[in-house]
């Protein structure tokens, strides 16, 4: 009597099932995950609005650029760049270039893209609320959005658990506030995750029409340009297994075309206005320490300032080669070509146009795939609540716990008459 071969065994280590309350949890982000991601996001947004209330509350805002001196929590969700844009909303921009004594261009409001200023506007129009209430509640519900987008992106990479996990960690994290300020990191963070969705389902034209929109939105067109040319040389080795249409050909070159041209819009348009080709990076510059923009010398001559020479060159290397190693190590294999792409070009974009400076930390939220790798989940055979539970419960701390400590270390400051930060 014949009988049937045992089956074989699989290569990939054994998946843990959980049990119990685990059992059910997963149970409901397998069935409710926008639901859960919805909540969870909101409920770290409020815990944020708690502690910068506190803030507010017992620290001057008179310092702060463009303040009008009260002490709430709707005053400190529109402080820094946030009165840049309220100026915008109010003022619109230039017609010329202001410069200082020294006949430099000085700081003003062609450092900054219109879209969001612009959608406040017409929402201020609509509602006749304020500048910091319409901002901020703008900011948090494109937040909210961006955070659904991620459940969705994550979740097609590594699972419903994984995907809740990372977002908790993204919401939670130290420059996790400026969400529900007047800043673009929430408009932004849309239209990136609209643009990778695009890139995982090959949708091209998705992609043409995020790009075109960071092009007034936010300046991060070179990056996903990188990211468009890897997937499209991947597109094009598959092709003998699936061929490429004539439809996707033209959305391949739209999106790449999209993408260079999402990069000039902004100069092109501020130079037209101004009469002066350079405007925007003459604007720019004029936020850096040294009056100009030097590519990739920013962050050695910080580091220098901090560690010294030798200390720079040694401290500059850790940083590299261990954010190398966080994005292309075994890890981070789950993510996929798109998500790991796009990380390494945002992060050497950063590396090469940035100041090292304390607008770094929110600049940083668009690395968002990072917290997948954190929490665990990055692992092709290990998502399950073994690895990620724990783990996204130590971030999720370590971010809310930064947040209390910048709370407690401004009342302390303010207690002993130091001044505030």
């Amino acid at each position: 009597m014949r009988t049937s071969p045992a089956p074989a065994a699989s290569a990939a280590a054994p998946v843990i099932r959980p049990g119990g309350w685990r059992l059910r949890l997963t149970r409901l982000l397998d069935h409710r995950l926008l639901l859960c991601v919805a909540v969870a996001y909101l409920a770290f947004r409020l815990f944020s609005a708690i502690v910068m209330a506190l803030v507010a509350s017992h620290q001057d805002l008179g310092f702060v650029y463009y303040s009008t001196g009260r002490q709430d929590y709707w005053e400190m969700t529109h402080v820094w760049d946030g009165r840049w844009y309220q100026r915008i909303v109010e003022d619109g921009y230039p017609g010329t270039l202001p410069r200082d004594s020294s006949g430099n261009v000085a700081q003003n409001q062609w450092a900054f893209y219109p879209m969001y200023p612009m959608l406040v506007s017409a929402l201020m129009w609509l509602t006749g609320g304020s500048f910091a209430v319409v901002g901020s509640l703008l900011s948090l519900v494109l937040g909210l959005v961006a955070a659904l987008l991620m459940a969705v992106l994550f979740r097609q990479q590594v699972g419903a658990v994984a995907a809740f996990g990372a977002v908790c960690v993204y919401a939670a994290a130290p420059p996790s506030p400026v969400l529900q300020m007047t800043y673009t990191e929430s408009l932004a963070m849309v239209l990136l995750l609209v643009a990778l969705l695009g890139f995982q389902r090959h949708n091209w034209w998705l992609v043409t029409l995020a790009a075109l929109a960071c092009g007034v939105a936010r300046p991060i067109a070179v990056p996903l340009a990188l990211v468009a040319l890897v997937v499209a040389w991947h597109r094009w080795k598959e092709r003998d297994r699936r061929p490429i249409s004539r439809g996707e050909w033209a959305g391949m070159a739209s999106a790449l075309v999209a993408c260079g041209l999402s990069w000039a819009i902004w100069p092109v348009y501020a130079g037209l206005r101004t009469g002066s080709f350079s405007a925007y990076t003459d604007t720019m510059a004029a936020w850096r320490g040294g009056g100009s923009i030097t590519y990739f010398v920013s962050w050695a001559g910080n580091f220098d300032r901090l560690f010294g020479p030798v200390g720079a060159a040694f401290w500059l290397t850790v940083m590299i080669v261990g954010f190398l190693a966080l994005v292309l190590g075994p890890w981070a294999s789950a993510l996929g070509t798109v998500l790991r792409t796009w990380v390494l070009a945002y992060g050497f974009y950063l590396l090469a146009v940035l100041d090292a400076w304390t607008s770094t930390y929110r600049y940083l939220l668009l690395m968002f795939p990072i917290a997948v790798v954190l929490i665990g989940a990055g692992w092709q055979d290990r998502r399950n609540w073994l690895f990620v539970g724990p783990r996204t419960v130590i971030w999720v701390v370590l971010g809310l716990g930064w947040q209390v400590w910048w709370c407690w270390t401004l009342l302390v400051l303010t207690h002993i008459g130091g001044d505030a930060i």
